[in-house]
């Protein structure tokens, strides 16, 4: 049997990096349904490809966007009329240092990491149903400073703040609400952050060495994580943050 046997299961942002392997690990535990949004549709759908089942779909769309949410939860509620896990993963890292963050850079970031993630929850919780999990797809960024990433940072914070208020407002429904915050993971985002013309060239060799594991963290690593917190195993769990960071957040 698997930790996931029977549930259904949204994930955002699920056509590459954290959350693709989140929705694949998903897949292997049991779910009996996961959906996954992208904005592109060419990723979509090479996402469910590689995924491979029948058991996967695809929604495209904007998670900034208040009519493609609504698209995405109709689709959910006439397909399988509940959900049993959101992992509100949909994010972007737009780097620049801050006498040349522009007002666009902070309202791209601020719609999709901070907008984008309270809508996605608040317009689940019509079929999300009583002892659901939520998890929110945080960053040790929110704890640690560093050189161009203060719009980002900034915004995962406000995520940590979701975690907690959201875990005391649907507490009456038993709905557990929790913050998964890797560290430093090989993705198509760091390759996108580390190529910034803002970044020094030296970025990824100044990155490892504030991480104890002296490594960067796999999409996998982080999707383990997450199966934990949708799962029973984190029954007895709410409002916190998990991080999965290779301890760079903790020393």
């Amino acid at each position: 049997m698997g930790k996931l046997d029977g549930k259904i299961a949204l994930i955002t942002g699920g056509s590459e990096g954290i959350g693709l392997a989140i929705a694949q690990r998903f897949i292997v535990e049991g779910a009996e349904h996961v959906f996954i949004t992208g904005r592109r549709q060419e990723m979509l759908d090479e996402a469910v490809k590689r995924i491979d089942t029948a058991n996967v779909t695809g929604v495209q769309g904007d998670v900034s966007n208040m009519e493609d949410l609504d698209k995405l939860y109709h689709v959910i509620q006439k397909e399988k009329k509940r959900l049993d896990i959101v992992v509100a993963n949909a994010g972007i890292s737009l780097v620049a240092p801050l006498e040349l963050i522009t007002e666009k850079q902070f309202d791209d970031t601020f719609d999709i990491n901070v907008k984008g993630v309270l809508f996605t929850v608040q317009k689940a919780l019509p079929i999300l149903v009583d002892g659901a999990s939520i998890i929110l797809i945080g960053s040790v960024s929110s704890i640690k400073g560093h050189p161009s990433a203060s719009v980002y940072s900034a915004s995962k914070a406000a995520i940590r703040s979701f975690a907690r208020c959201w875990s005391v407002d649907l507490k009456q429904r038993n709905i557990r609400v929790n913050t998964l915050s890797p560290g430093t993971i090989k993705t198509g985002m760091l390759k996108y952050v580390a190529s910034s013309e803002s970044i020094k060239t030296t970025f990824i060799k100044d990155l490892i060495a504030t991480v104890p594991m002296n490594r960067f963290g796999t999409p996998d690593e982080v999707a383990t994580a997450a199966v934990f917190l949708a799962s029973d195993d984190s029954s007895y769990i709410t409002g916190i943050e998990l991080f999965m960071d290779g301890g760079r957040g903790q020393i």
